[in-house]
């Protein structure tokens, strides 16, 4: 009888080791090594000497980011890749950095205590911290810590953003309000697409000054508002296609079925709610991206990821009729709910 082999045990063992992958980079961006190797070309032993480092214990580490295509070698110095110097660098346009310490100090410590979540259903603020939350008090403890989180996240929108508001014809309407639109990656990406779109970015007092920097900074700024309001008990502005992105998955049923009955409420008669998530398959098995997602939305917040007929029955019960969900191949898809016309 021939010899049975054993079940490949590549995806075991990956897993074993994905918490490393992730903690090198975390600590590689904490210790500032990308920064300053944007400055110049290094070796390790400048490296450790200007970032106070063991010599020994830093070469470990820029192996290591060298073999997770983070850092290059050239002879004996280390240089930071294009992606590095793009997404890693605290100087950069495109910087994810905010978001990736966010994950380093906040999500790691939520994430140690998964079994919990998922005994009890609820988020791990108190277990972690010490505190109920709201999530967003717990972000913007200081204003380094806002700052930081919403470039962070401006980032992300630089990716998604274009991709989002390309996904459906969006010519026929003329004001778009982006709610919580934080920086206004996705209401400065609308108008560069639609010349004779114009738009407004909805957010809590305490990001409108933010808001207003990255807005001024873009081609856009003459058709782009920044507003200071919460979507949950101000009146909303008026437009004729309100976005949500990256909005929706924070929060329970009850909240944002309210939520969008308040958007159709407002809405004119074929206007429209722009929904960007990351849609979940049918079987909820996937993508990647949305399932891990959904887990990260039990431990820090009240809401989750769904699946297209989740959104499409919240946006019926709300009263939109014509619904549409486009998959991208960006970091979040797309739901285009239509209010019925005269």
């Amino acid at each position: 009888m021939p010899h049975e082999l054993p079940p490949d045990p590549s995806p075991i063992l990956d897993l074993i080791e994905a918490f490393r992958t992730s903690k090198i980079m975390f600590a590689a961006i904490g210790l500032g090594v990308f920064d300053r190797l944007e400055k110049a070309p290094a070796t390790v032993e400048a490296l450790a000497r200007d970032l106070g480092m063991n010599r020994d214990a830093l070469e470990r580490l820029l192996n290591a980011c060298a073999g997770l295509g983070l850092l290059a070698r050239t002879d004996s110095n280390y240089v930071n890749t294009p992606a590095a110097a793009a997404y890693l660098c605290r100087q950069s346009p495109r910087r994810l950095t905010g978001y990736i310490n966010y994950s380093n100090t906040i999500l790691w410590e939520l994430w140690a205590h998964l079994e919990d979540a998922v005994r009890e259903g609820t988020h791990r603020w108190k277990q972690a911290f010490g505190q109920e939350g709201p999530i967003f008090s717990a972000l913007f403890r200081t204003e380094e810590d806002k700052r930081e989180f919403l470039l962070g996240m401006h980032g992300f929108g630089l990716i998604s953003s274009p991709v989002v508001v390309a996904a459906f014809d969006l010519s026929r309407f003329r004001r778009l309000v982006d709610l919580g639109g934080a920086t206004g990656h996705l209401a400065v990406a609308a108008c560069l697409h639609y010349p004779s779109l114009r738009a407004a970015v909805f957010d809590l007092p305490g990001v409108v000054p933010m808001a207003r920097e990255q807005v001024q900074a873009s081609t856009v700024a003459g058709r782009v508002e920044v507003l200071a309001g919460d979507f949950f008990q101000d009146p909303l502005p008026e437009a004729d296609l309100y976005a949500l992105g990256r909005i929706v998955h924070d929060w329970s049923e009850d909240k944002i079925a309210a939520l969008l009955r308040k958007i159709h409420e407002r809405l004119p008669p074929g206007g429209a709610v722009l929904v960007a998530e990351k849609l979940l398959t049918d079987d909820k098995t996937g993508p990647r991206w949305a399932v891990l997602q959904s887990v990260n939305m039990l431990l820090c917040t009240e809401g989750k990821e769904r699946t297209v007929a989740e959104y499409t029955a919240l946006l019926q019960a709300a009263g939109f009729r014509h619904i549409e969900a486009r998959r991208t191949n960006s970091p979040l898809d797309v739901v285009l709910a239509v209010k019925d016309g005269k």
